[in-house]
């Protein structure tokens, strides 16, 4: 059985992300954010379900994701695919006091992640039941944008969104997907693979 402990030595060992990541995976439970039935497999290193179709990625991958990301303080994210909530909870930690948009398709889940926000006292999170696919115009131009769930192809529609020099990352494809980073420039879009990961589809109305 995995342990918080022996994930985050994994880590360390492997140079996997930032000590300040660290920081904030030790400060935020993310038992808090799952199933209760799920407790016990809260520190294993893989996905979780936590109902409608939508699953509470690997703390892994959750970890090499806010790495990519480079957040920083004070930077605006926008999130698609808000889940259970954790990962918005990490990323608001990161850049407090920034603010992270958490954009949720599934009402259930939207609500929930709620409820597990305020628990945590996160306060500098902002959940949107609407599908993320279109992003949230009303609220750009953001920092960074994240996907959470796999977008079949590249959502070029969201760089319009995003601040120059923004990072975009999305694990793109059918199965397994890339997770490529999108780096806005003045001269183009610059993109780059982090290798292959598994994700649920991206759910669109």
């Amino acid at each position: 059985m995995t342990t918080k402990e022996s994930l985050i030595k994994y880590w360390k060992e492997n140079n996997i992300c930032s000590d300040e990541i660290i920081k904030v995976f030790k400060k935020i439970k993310r038992e808090d954010f799952i199933p209760k039935l799920l407790k016990n497999e809260a520190y294993e290193d893989r996905p979780l379900s936590i109902g409608y179709n939508a699953t509470i990625s690997q703390p892994t991958t959750i970890v090499i994701m806010l790495q990519a990301l480079e957040l920083k303080k004070n930077d605006k994210v926008l999130e698609i695919g808000t889940g259970s909530g954790y990962n918005a909870a990490l990323m608001a930690e990161l850049v407090k006091p920034g603010i992270v948009y958490s954009l949720e398709i599934v009402k259930e889940l939207a609500k929930s992640a709620q409820n597990n926000l305020k628990k945590a006292n996160i306060k500098n999170v902002k959940i949107f039941n609407k599908d993320g696919s279109k992003g949230l115009q009303e609220y750009k131009p953001f920092n960074k944008i994240v996907f959470t769930a796999a977008c079949k192809e590249i959502p070029y529609n969201l760089l319009e969104q995003l601040k120059e020099n923004g990072i975009l990352l999305a694990p793109v494809g059918l199965y397994p997907q890339k997770m490529l980073k999108l780096i806005k420039k003045k001269e183009g879009v610059e993109i780059q693979s982090l290798g292959d990961f598994v994700f649920v589809p991206l759910q669109q109305d």
